[in-house]
């Protein structure tokens, strides 16, 4: 009995409590690392965990999200070799709320110099170029030939400080297909007001929270790119990655988009000195927001659906997870605050977080246990 109590002491940092555990303590688990060396090994993965634990160490509202989600998003960052370093702008751990499973999650974001990282090493594109046109330089822009007419200012500091009114995006293949775009400031505040329901919150209550209205410029860079290379560019695999992924909790490798509400934003920057977003924005171009629909009813809110239930059972059955000894192990860990005597007392909530612990097979140690 020792023995196996002894087995099961390294991973119980994995299941404690995501208020009192340390990140540090959840990816240098045996678990967790195990998935790192398979992923990258040597340095690469002493890298990755050290400027990941540095992300996370210096931004307190990111260190309170479930620490898998921190993980997942990481890991389809680094798989396309984008770096998570604020100071770069990549790509971005974005915490809110998941309202159906009652916790706080990490998103990965998409900055609008990762898209150009993988636009350049697709080795597709010869040019590749997103400005803002400021007032007084359009001249003139030909939308069936596609010909813009410009007088840009040349003194830099003159032309930061000039209005922008609109956005400019253009890329040239290396065997000379040639494609532009233009869009008036205008335009783009109704896309940004149609596709972003924090933007629009922000509006309506005249707040400052989202992305579109601390950096109006950047995220409308990353519409343009978006919208010429999704219609028009070349979409390598990982170009096709990034933006399946954009915006979404990783699940298993899978982008599960969850049901956003603000989430605690408290000394939390979006790379750029500025304080990140305190709700969702949505960059899907072909999916416009939503109007919030009721939960259908089941049971009373609380308790863990049949599906998960049959989702739970069925995981353990095929990893030859022992039932009892996996409450056992969720009890001795306080995992969820409370022993758990059997599986169908989990919330739904609870069960949420324990099918992704199963699915991540942080849970497969219980196996050995019960061996």
């Amino acid at each position: 009995m020792s023995n196996n109590n002894q087995k099961g002491m390294r991973p119980q940092n994995t299941l404690a409590p995501q208020g009192e555990q340390r990140f540090s303590g959840f990816i240098t688990s045996d678990s967790i690392r195990k998935r790192i060396n398979e992923m990258m090994g040597g340095k690469d993965g002493q890298r990755f965990v050290t400027s990941l634990v540095s992300a996370v160490t210096n931004n307190p509202a990111l260190a309170k999200c479930d620490h898998m989600s921190i993980f997942s998003a990481a890991m389809l960052g680094e798989s396309l070799g984008l770096s998570p370093s604020t100071e770069l702008g990549q790509f971005y751990m974005v915490p809110y709320k998941d309202n159906k499973n009652g916790r706080t999650v990490a998103t990965f974001q998409i900055g609008y110099k990762g898209y150009i990282q993988l636009a350049i090493r697709s080795g597709q594109y010869k040019k590749l170029n997103v400005l803002a046109i400021k007032e007084g330089e359009l001249v003139s822009y030909d939308p069936l030939n596609e010909e813009i007419e410009v007088n840009l200012i040349q003194d830099d500091a003159a032309r930061e400080e000039a209005t922008t009114i609109g956005y400019y995006a253009m890329f040239e293949y290396v065997n000379g297909f040639r494609k532009t775009m233009y869009w008036s400031k205008e335009k783009m505040k109704a896309h940004a007001d149609r596709y972003s329901k924090a933007f629009s919150s922000d509006k309506r209550y005249g707040t400052n929270n989202s992305f579109w209205s601390k950096d109006f410029d950047a995220m409308a860079y990353k519409t343009m790119l978006r919208q010429i290379i999704s219609k028009w560019g070349v979409m390598s695999v990982e170009m096709q990655q990034a933006m399946a992924g954009d915006n979404a909790v990783l699940v298993n490798d899978v982008p599960q988009y969850i049901d956003a509400e603000p989430a605690p934003a408290s000394g939390q920057t979006d790379g750029q000195g500025q304080d990140a977003p305190a709700s969702a924005d949505s960059f899907f171009d072909d999916e416009p927001q939503q109007e919030d629909q009721p939960p259908a009813p089941e049971g009373n809110g609380t308790e863990l659906s049949e599906q998960q239930k049959k989702k739970i059972f069925a995981t353990c059955k095929s990893r030859g997870l022992d039932l009892d000894q996996l409450c056992l192990t969720l009890s001795d860990n306080n995992s969820f605050g409370h022993p758990v005597q059997r599986i169908t007392q989990l919330s739904k909530g609870e069960a949420s977080q324990l099918i992704e612990w199963l699915d991540s097979g942080v849970l497969d140690f219980v196996s050995e246990q019960a061996a």
